[in-house]
């Protein structure tokens, strides 16, 4: 790991300058407190009890300055251990931070195959991490064992498909200078990266552009010395056999075979997400929620009306408008997007979502008939939780 450690101290990543978080935080996926309550909770979270958090390889601390940002904004107790082998990351991740006067947070130079030391943990937060270990298996066990009862994981771990060009450039820029120290290393890839074809698959590829974010994000793409990706098979075959059970991908959409083609019968559902991968093509990174293997559950389902549902993502109230004018927004991205086709009485129901009021009260608060309402629903539900717009979580309550 001596390489991987030199890198992260030469070029800590993402690159981010703590005077930022005057004026703005960065959001995404995993960690967002409704999205976790949502996969590993099923949305019933008791909020009044603190969430033991471990950020596992936190880096220059995305992922744990905004967990526990809104967790702060919310008045929803925590306590958090951040665990990265670089000094210089974590450096960053103490002073965002600070910046910030974040709270109850204990920061760990070293590994996290210590993790258990540490624990145990009801949500532990591994973005971008577990691929650059020698021996991932390792990391994904580590971090089983230091999970609580009844806890979960979000992670993210790199696909391969939508990373095309990537390793070949990795492998021969590390034969060409991988005895180099970093600094030289990235002078003399990016010589090299500007005589390459434009028909490189590389440069033919529009789905990666980590390489434009500056130093940190050239070398972490194309100069990494750890690296490796995770076809859908592949991911699911790691987490089975070092004691996790997927509890849902943050867009299943994403890896729905039947956007393609009609699903063959008896296709088992790895199988079916893995043709849908391929058939996709651009998916370069895979994010998503896992549990236990002992306690496999999915995500939270609206047929529990006691749940409170969150429009994530998108202005829900922009989003109901153009429902009730009989419009159909659309939602995605350039490679696979869909028109959301609802009822206008649907958009009735999206303009009372709040992230406070359960399913019960927007059905009264609206005046639905509890069979009218629950038919309705299914429809909304079916229609934004595929693309990650909809989750359930009381966590504002």
């Amino acid at each position: 790991m001596s390489k991987v450690r030199d890198q992260y101290e030469a070029f800590p990543y993402p690159e981010r300058d703590p005077k930022d978080e005057k004026r703005r935080l960065i959001l995404g996926s995993p960690s967002l407190p409704q999205e976790i309550d949502h996969f590993v909770f099923r949305g019933e979270r008791d909020w009044s009890e603190p969430l033991r958090i471990l950020v596992a390889g936190g880096g220059t601390g995305d992922g744990l300055i905004q967990l526990t940002t809104l967790l702060t904004q919310y008045g929803r107790a925590y306590k958090a251990t951040y665990i990265d082998l670089s000094k210089a990351s974590r450096t960053t991740a103490e002073a965002r931070a600070k910046m910030r006067n974040l709270k109850d947070i204990t920061f760990v130079t070293g590994s996290l195959l210590d993790a258990p030391d540490y624990g145990p943990f009801d949500y532990i937060d591994c973005c971008g991490v577990l691929h650059h270990l020698p021996n991932p298996d390792a990391g994904f066990s580590r971090l089983q064992e230091a999970l609580a009862p009844g806890g979960g994981m979000g992670f993210m771990v790199y696909a391969p498909y939508g990373r095309s060009g990537v390793y070949p450039l990795q492998e021969a820029f590390g034969a060409l200078y991988g005895e180099a120290k970093p600094q030289d290393r990235l002078k003399a890839a990016r010589k090299l990266f500007e005589k390459l074809p434009q028909g490189h698959p590389f440069k033919s590829n529009t789905n990666v552009n980590d390489h434009k974010a500056g130093d940190a994000g050239f070398y972490d793409l194309l100069l990494h010395s750890q690296d490796r990706a995770y076809d859908v098979a592949e991911l699911c075959a790691t987490l089975e056999r070092t004691g996790w059970s997927l509890s849902g991908f943050v867009q299943p959409v994403l890896y729905d075979l039947a956007r393609f083609a009609d699903i063959p019968k008896g296709m088992d559902e790895i199988t079916q997400m893995a043709l849908a991968e391929k058939l996709n093509g651009t998916i370069r990174t895979h994010t998503a929620y896992a549990v236990s293997k002992t306690e496999a559950r999915g995500p939270a389902l609206g047929s529990n009306r006691k749940l409170v549902p969150h429009i994530k993502g998108v202005q829900a109230k922009a989003l109901a408008q153009a429902i009730l004018q009989g419009q159909a927004p659309k939602v995605g991205d350039e490679s696979l997007s869909e028109a959301l086709s609802l009822p206008k009485d649907a958009g009735a129901i999206l303009m009372a979502i709040d992230g406070r009021r359960s399913l019960q009260e927007i059905a009264a608060l609206t005046k639905q008939d509890p069979l009218a309402f629950g038919a309705l629903w299914a429809q909304v539900e079916r229609k934004l939780t595929p693309w990650g717009l909809l989750v359930y979580s009381s966590v504002l309550r």
